[in-house]
């Protein structure tokens, strides 16, 4: 191989690098490692930092305290909506079974559900399954009568009462945790004037 001619005044080969490694730099006598450099600060800047990271401290708890009480706000309404949809849910699947249940409290009060026969036993089990999925009954005789709970189908005066006071019930009322399946449909004795 030959070598190439370098450009005139420079000489040929690898030139030898001008400096010398140095094992570190030197201020006053020593090495940047072993200088003591100032980094102390006043109690102003001390002061200020505090308050600093107090504020961010108190910040982050502002946020950790609302985040975890609009989560707790959201559980708590889930699952109320939840109880609510659920009875919803129940009441209109017991609609449908609400004429059969008539029909077992019309056979009951005519004396047909005798005890042993099997009409009496499937009328045990289903009553014992809607009370299973929470529906209870309401509305007897000599309860008070409540518009808000009982539909009055007809009113009698009578002097035996001081309150409005269910004399017959037609219909029986349903209902499941605090939601109303069904009114219950009454007669009801009301004082008599006079």
């Amino acid at each position: 191989m030959t070598e190439k001619n370098a450009p005139e005044g420079e000489p040929q080969g690898s030139p030898e690098p001008d400096f010398v490694e140095d094992p570190g730099y030197e201020v006053s006598g020593e090495s940047l490692e072993d200088a003591d450099v100032e980094t102390s600060l006043d109690d102003t800047d001390l002061a200020f930092l505090d308050k600093a990271a107090d504020d961010l401290a108190a910040e982050r708890l502002a946020d950790l305290q609302r985040v975890t009480a609009e989560y707790a706000n959201y559980r708590k309404r889930t699952e109320a909506n939840r109880e609510v949809e659920r009875e919803r849910v129940i009441g209109d699947t017991v609609r449908l079974l609400l004429p059969v249940l008539d029909d077992i409290d019309r056979a009951d009060k005519h004396g047909d559900l005798v005890e042993g026969s099997p009409l009496g036993a499937i009328a045990s089990k289903l009553r014992a399954v809607v009370e299973r999925m929470g529906l209870s009954a309401y509305g007897a005789v000599g309860d008070a009568f409540d518009p808000n709970l009982h539909e009055a189908i007809v009113q009698q005066p009578s002097a035996e009462v001081s309150a409005p006071t269910i004399l017959d019930v037609v219909e029986v009322g349903y209902q499941i945790g605090s939601t109303q399946v069904r009114a219950a449909k009454v007669v009801v004795q009301t004082p008599a004037e006079g």
